[in-house]
């Protein structure tokens, strides 16, 4: 599995543009698609809202993909 780390610059990230930012989907539109067709998990579990707010410390899997988001030191 491909990972990636995400370092978050305000206190969370929309995951449909999460996806976008971190290159695993083409643009904010293809990250919805992709939660809405079920090929995203926040934390091992299925998502199916588009704009979940998504924290540091939290991690998304999709199509092979981990991201891991971390906050600004």
């Amino acid at each position: 599995m491909k990972q990636v780390e995400f370092t978050l610059q305000t206190e969370f990230i929309a995951l449909c543009n999460l996806l976008k930012l971190a290159g695993v989907a083409g643009s904010a539109g293809h990250g919805k698609h992709m939660v809405e067709v079920g090929e995203v998990k926040v934390d091992g579990q299925p998502e199916s809202r588009k704009t979940a707010k998504i924290r540091a410390g939290q991690y998304v899997e999709c199509l092979g993909t981990r991201i891991t988001v971390v906050g600004t030191p």
